[in-house]
């Protein structure tokens, strides 16, 4: 595996998608599925990864075999018409956050509209422990994979290539909602993987440097849903939330014992600006808050092979703002179902982006601390959510999911 660099300095933001496409049109390839007899009606796709981080982890390593793709959406993996290359190495994904891209290769593709991308990973077995994660301060250990990434992790995206062109890929591997821990202290593989824009743009600023023994996560969010997530470099505070949809997004801070911070209406005008929330003489601090924890089950009926459940606590920080999510786990993936959801009881605070102009002022929201929406959803399955108000003691919740 080459190594990356995990430094994150301010000139990443001034990438532009015609340089960093030129780096990698000319960087090697991972191997190759077309026919270059007929290089003359060909494009060329390349495909990276990256991540949000993961969330407890010191590390989470998947081995890649290879890419594939096709122009039915619908193509099972052992239908013709497939076209790939091959990766075989094995990849930490926390070195892929803040928009750093890991190359997986490139070929040459028949010009033509292509609507399905698998990512194959590998099993723990012929390369040894191949996908596998580190718990914060633990040791290695292997991750239960399902059969289904052997065959490939389907991704439905439609992309064009035109004779002569090159497109660009990016596969965003989010690693906190990937890995789910299990009743009997193992840990599950449930890849949760979209393709997002190569270019680079997002939201970017600085947390507090006392911020960053308590783990500071900051998300960018719509009505409440993470669409990206970034932890904070760990000397500097910088972090960066890339590659979002224009539009306006309410920004997130969160930490261990901390009080959540949020940052409303903050505006990406289009798919190359960046806004700037904080900077490192004005940075984001959080304040020191109690926790209380929510727990119970998150129960699937029917139990699916392939779906969890996954339980989130959310806020509603004051009436200019939407609600946000504060915090959220997976549930054990077993028919137990159990979970146990820390969060802060402090009063959040709320600011508005405005104009951009810093320091963004922030007011503490009284009257919304400890009180939370606590929401279970599963993919195919009806969401529900109860109110809990944890002010003065931990709460319970259990859920049983249904189509």
């Amino acid at each position: 595996m080459k190594k990356l660099n995990h430094g994150f300095q301010s000139r990443s933001w001034a990438w532009s998608a015609a340089a960093l496409t030129a780096v990698l049109a000319t960087a090697c390839g991972g191997g190759g599925g077309g026919d270059s007899s007929s290089a003359g009606s060909n494009g060329t796709l390349g495909v990276s990864l990256t991540d949000a981080p993961a969330c407890g982890f010191d590390s989470v390593n998947v081995t890649v075999l290879k890419v594939r793709v096709h122009q039915s959406s619908t193509a099972a993996e052992s239908d013709a018409g497939w076209t790939e290359f091959a990766v075989n190495r094995k990849i930490n994904l926390l070195n892929l956050s803040n928009g750093v891209l890991d190359k997986l290769g490139e070929m040459p593709l028949a010009a033509g509209h292509y609507t399905q991308v698998r990512l194959v990973l590998d099993a723990n077995s012929t390369l040894g422990l191949s996908n596998s994660v580190v718990p914060t301060g633990g040791a290695e250990t292997a991750l239960v994979t399902p059969s289904a990434v052997q065959s490939g992790i389907k991704l439905v995206n439609e992309f064009d290539v035109a004779a002569g062109q090159r497109v660009d890929l990016v596969l965003d591997f989010d690693a906190c909602k990937s890995i789910v821990q299990r009743g009997n202290g193992t840990y599950s593989l449930k890849p949760v993987i979209k393709v997002v824009p190569f270019v680079l743009n997002g939201i970017s600023g600085y947390v507090d440097l006392s911020m960053l023994a308590s783990k500071p996560m900051v998300t960018a969010q719509q009505n409440g849903v993470i669409l990206q997530s970034s932890a904070p470099n760990a000397l500097t505070g910088e972090f960066f939330l890339p590659r979002l949809a224009p539009g306006n997004y309410d920004v997130v801070f969160t930490a261990n014992g901390r009080a959540t911070v949020v940052v409303a209406t903050v505006p990406v005008a289009t798919t190359t600006s960046i806004a700037i929330v904080s900077n490192n003489v004005t940075p984001v601090a959080m304040p020191v808050s109690a926790t209380r924890n929510v727990s119970g089950k998150a129960i699937l009926n029917p139990i699916s092979a392939t779906e969890i459940a996954y339980v989130a606590g959310k806020q509603t920080v004051g009436a200019t703002a939407p609600v946000v999510t504060v915090r959220f786990i997976g549930a054990d993936d077993t028919a137990a179902g159990a979970f146990s959801l820390t969060l802060p009881v402090g009063a959040p605070l709320l600011g508005q982006f405005g104009t951009g102009s810093l320091p963004i002022g922030l007011v503490v929201q009284a009257a919304a601390a400890g009180k939370y929406s606590v929401e279970a959803t599963a993919n195919g399955y009806r969401t529900q959510s109860v109110n809990k108000d944890l002010t003065a003691a931990d709460a319970t919740a259990d859920f049983t999911l249904v189509p």
